[in-house]
C-alpha cells in the first residue's frame, strides 16, 4: 500500500528545477477535481511566456516580441476537453490525444505515436495526463515518454492509471533537478495531498517554485456535479 502522500509545495521547494509539472486529484470532500500545471524556464526565451484562458482552455502566449528556436516546444496547447475528460500535457501531444479520442481511440493509443522532445542533450520527457469523471469520483491517467539512453536512441513509454481518492492526487514532472543535461524524471507519479482551497493551493505552489525559474501556473477546480470550473492563474510577467 502507498504511504502517506507528499505535500506538493515541499516537493517543489526541495527541487530548484522540476521543469514542467502536472498534478491531478480530488479535494478532501470528493466534490471537486483539482488540476495544476506549471512551466519553468532557464533561458530568456523560455521565460518569455504567460498563461491565458480562452474559455475553459489554457493557452500559452509570448509576453513580448517573437519566439526564438522551435516554437512547438514552447508555444502549444496544454489543455483540452473531450466528453467530460480533461487533458493536460507539456507539449503539442495535447492535440494528438484529443484527435485520438475523437476518432474512438484511447489516451495510451494516442501516445504510442509520440516520443520525448527533440531537444538534445536533454531529451525532455513528454508528460501527459487525463482526468475523467467517474461515478461521482474520477479516474486519473498519466503518461511519461522518456529517453531510454543518453543518446536518445529509444523511448521508455510508461503509463499509469489511478482511482480518485478524496484529498489525494498524483504529481508528474519533467526533471529531477537542475543540471546539464537536465536529469529526467524517474519512477511513477508521486502521491500528493490535494487541499480544499484551490486558490490557496495555487498560492502555495507558486510561492514554492524557484523564483528565478518559475514562469507560469494554472490551478483549475472543477465541480464534478455541475462541470463548472474556477481557474487560478499566476504569471511571472503581466498577461
Amino acid at each position: 500500500m502507498p504511504g502517506m502522500p507528499f505535500e506538493l509545495p515541499r516537493l517543489l521547494r526541495e527541487n530548484p528545477y522540476p521543469g514542467r509539472g502536472i498534478a491531478m486529484g480530488l479535494c478532501p470532500d470528493g466534490r471537486q477535481a483539482v488540476l495544476a500545471y506549471f512551466i519553468m524556464g532557464r533561458s530568456e526565451n523560455s521565460r518569455n511566456r504567460v498563461f491565458a484562458l480562452e474559455g475553459d482552455e489554457l493557452r500559452i502566449r509570448l509576453h513580448r516580441g517573437e519566439e526564438a528556436g522551435d516554437p512547438a516546444l514552447i508555444l502549444y496547447r496544454p489543455s483540452a476537453a473531450f466528453g467530460g475528460s480533461l487533458i493536460l500535457t507539456n507539449g503539442d501531444q495535447t492535440d494528438t490525444v484529443l484527435s485520438a479520442l475523437q476518432a474512438g481511440g484511447t489516451f495510451q493509443q494516442a501516445l504510442e505515436s509520440r516520443t520525448f522532445e527533440p531537444d538534445a542533450p536533454h531529451f525532455t520527457p513528454r508528460i501527459s495526463a487525463m482526468l475523467t469523471p467517474l461515478h461521482g469520483g474520477c479516474l486519473v491517467r498519466m503518461s511519461l515518454l522518456r529517453a531510454a539512453d543518453a543518446a536518445g536512441t529509444a523511448c521508455d513509454r510508461l503509463y499509469f492509471t489511478y482511482p480518485g481518492i478524496p484529498g489525494r492526487g498524483r504529481f508528474l514532472h519533467t526533471y529531477r533537478g537542475d543540471g546539464n543535461p537536465l536529469p529526467a524524471f524517474l519512477g511513477e507519479p508521486l502521491p500528493v495531498s490535494i487541499p480544499r482551497d484551490a486558490g490557496a493551493f495555487a498560492d502555495e505552489i507558486w510561492n514554492s517554485l524557484n523564483a528565478d525559474n518559475r514562469v507560469a501556473l494554472c490551478v483549475r477546480a472543477v465541480d464534478l456535479a455541475s462541470g463548472e470550473s474556477r481557474f487560478y492563474l499566476r504569471n511571472r510577467h503581466p498577461a
